[in-house]
């Protein structure tokens, strides 16, 4: 029997529904930037010079900030490193910029951390490498007695740096890496996203007895379905025991090119169309700069945020009337300076004017050498295919919606 539009149940299944739910979370200010489910999703990224090269240092996150991103995370190996960060925040501070700064510490890193606390805006600590014993070979297992010693011998190294962010009310990244588990971790519970989550929890569970909430959690791997598992994991984990601290996504170790952004991209924008994630950082084996625009893409095309045109534009089949591709370009050489416009370029009328149909604008191949210009559903004018940019250009003048590129 053909099911009817009446006989379809109505159902509150969000698998149905076009708009995605976050995960609520609390916001966790880092320096000026809030990350949260009641603000937009953050863009991150971290530089690759050397924390001693102060010059190269500024310069790197400069380039960062310039192309959009907005949290700036610099690696703090040494104390000489940690002491650095204060001469590149104040550098910062003299060209005018104040982008929130992260240092990244890891092996055996509580003398780094306190020092690097007084000069950024948020801590990120590695678990698996924050109390870190050289593994032992011939270890078969863990005894429960060991276990909670390493976990008593955590805490008490791990205290101080709550305290010292809590009172100065910056901000702690949780960050676990799927391939730097603890060796405790490993023989407990494997290496599996189960043994990721309790590697964060035991921090979490720390933070919380000691009254600090000013958590960010990563999950990071660099196979997207073990990132997927672990997050999930982590979220549910968190949700079952009363804590809404946010996200931050990402696929470790990505690589580079198209590959490093589909993998990045398979990871990161499957959580986030399931309401997960509230900062994100795509790691490719490129310059840093080049990360920023793969998140925004993620993000306008998930609908989470909108920070450049959004352009409609059909494959191209047989009744195509132009050459798209080229037209295509045109426009979007002409408009791309446009933010939170949606301009659909589609080549026949055929499924022009339906698939485009929430576009601000569309271009339409009408006829041979002819070009209908649409606002929405509305065909506004037949114009000449030389005149098609030069039209579009002008009917968005005429609504008020055009600025001068700058």
């Amino acid at each position: 029997m053909t099911a009817t539009l009446q006989s379809i149940p109505v159902t509150a299944d969000r698998r149905y529904d076009t708009k995605i739910h976050r995960r609520v979370t609390r916001t966790v200010m880092v320096g000026d930037v809030p990350i949260g489910s009641d603000h937009p999703v953050v863009v991150q990224s971290m530089i690759n010079e050397d924390t001693l090269d102060i010059e190269g240092s500024v310069a790197g996150i400069i380039r960062l900030v310039d192309a959009g991103c907005e949290i700036v995370r610099v690696t703090t190996p040494s104390i000489g490193h940690a002491k650095a960060m204060g001469k590149i925040r104040a550098a910062l501070r003299h060209r005018g910029y104040t982008v929130p700064l992260v240092a990244d510490v890891h092996h055996n890193g509580i003398k780094i951390a306190l020092e690097v606390a007084q000069h950024v805006d948020k801590v990120r600590i590695n678990p698996g490498l924050f109390v870190f014993d050289k593994p032992d070979p011939n270890r078969e297992e863990f005894s429960k007695e060991e276990f909670a010693a390493i976990g008593l011998r955590i805490r008490e190294t791990f205290e101080p740096l709550v305290n010292l962010l809590r009172d100065q009310n910056k901000a702690l990244r949780i960050g676990v890496n799927h391939g730097s588990l603890a060796e405790r971790m490993l023989f407990t519970y494997g290496d599996t996203p189960l043994g990721m989550v309790e590697s964060a929890m035991e921090f979490v569970r720390i933070c919380d007895d000691l009254n600090f909430h000013n958590i960010v959690i990563s999950m990071k791997a660099s196979r997207a379905p073990v990132m997927l598992a672990a997050y999930r994991l982590m979220a549910d984990t968190m949700d079952r025991e009363g804590f809404n601290y946010p996200l931050h996504l990402g696929v470790t170790e990505a690589g580079d090119g198209d590959y490093g952004r589909i993998k990045s991209t398979a990871g990161i924008a499957t959580l986030l169309a399931d309401g997960l994630g509230d900062t994100l950082r795509v790691s490719l084996t490129e310059a840093p700069e080049k990360e920023i625009p793969v998140c925004y893409s993620i993000l306008q095309a998930l609908g989470l945020r909108k920070t450049m045109v959004e352009y409609v534009s059909c494959p191209s089949c047989g009744r195509t009337l132009f050459n798209l591709e080229e037209v295509l370009h045109k426009v979007r050489n002409a408009t791309s300076h446009l933010t939170g416009l949606d301009i659909a370029v589609m080549g026949c009328i055929v499924n022009g004017p339906g698939e485009m149909a929430d576009a601000d604008y569309g271009y339409v191949g009408k006829g041979p050498g002819t070009i209908a210009l649409y606002r929405g559903r509305d065909e506004i004018r037949k114009v000449p295919e030389a005149d098609g940019v030069s039209a579009l250009i002008q009917l968005i003048k005429e609504d008020g919606r055009w600025v001068d590129p700058s």
